[in-house]
């Protein structure tokens, strides 16, 4: 078992660029596996955890339903947005500056082999995060990701999530909403649940700016904490 992760900051980059990069990385350690099976070989698979902000674009998942995106392409372009499908589980979600976006690409046989319980620590990573700003952040049943005020008609989602999976690698993962422009998410149904509303932590508190640095540090050391992982 190797608990070591890659931790990679990529700075402000192009989605699709990212995309890319998580692909070729995924692949890497999906031929590692296939390879230590087939020649009965035992050696170690590398972990990485990406750590991003992109530009305005809209992504829509496998299962996820183009009606929820409610903008045509010229209003995209005038917003400087861009549009992907792509290959993760859940509906439509947006990113953006201001968001802190993570992406595990993680072989889980080096953790535990369960999705459920990857997705729950995912959760609890941004719930811990956030206890340490002083806000209650919940997980809302039946659906992925952390929200506010849960059961009331003031549930606002704060941080959106949606894997893939495959031989136990994990690629995409989550986007906790701290400085972002809120008006993009009009343009679109989140995650495909109407009626609910979207925040971000600076509003949350507030604030006109928090420190995206400081909010990547505790979501790190929450994230070390519950995979008993160690960066490098």
């Amino acid at each position: 078992m190797n608990k070591q992760v890659n931790l990679q900051n990529l700075g402000y980059k192009d989605y699709k660029e990212t995309w890319d990069y998580q692909e070729k990385l995924f692949k890497e350690i999906l031929d590692l596996k296939i390879k230590n099976r087939r020649q009965n070989l035992n050696e170690k698979t590398p972990n990485y955890l990406l750590m991003v902000e992109h530009p305005h674009v809209y992504t829509l998942g496998k299962s996820g339903d183009i009606k929820n995106l409610l903008i045509s392409e010229a209003e995209l372009e005038k917003k400087q947005a861009s549009y992907y499908k792509i290959n993760r589980g859940g509906d439509i979600t947006y990113h953006g500056p201001g968001q802190l976006v993570g992406y595990p690409i993680l072989d889980l046989d080096n953790f535990f082999t369960d999705i459920h319980k990857y997705l729950r620590f995912l959760e609890e990573t941004i719930i811990r995060t956030l206890a340490e700003y002083g806000l209650k952040a919940e997980r809302s049943n039946g659906e992925t990701g952390v929200w506010l005020d849960v059961g009331t008609p003031f549930a606002r989602k704060i941080c959106a999530m949606g894997v893939r999976a495959s031989r136990w690698v994990t690629m995409h993962g989550f986007a906790l909403n701290v400085n972002a422009d809120l008006g993009y998410f009009d343009h679109i149904i989140p995650c495909g649940i109407e009626g609910k509303a979207v925040t971000s932590l600076n509003v949350e508190l507030g604030k006109k700016e928090i420190s995206l640095g400081e909010v990547q540090e505790k979501v790190l050391k929450h994230f070390a904490e519950l995979f008993e992982a160690q960066f490098n």
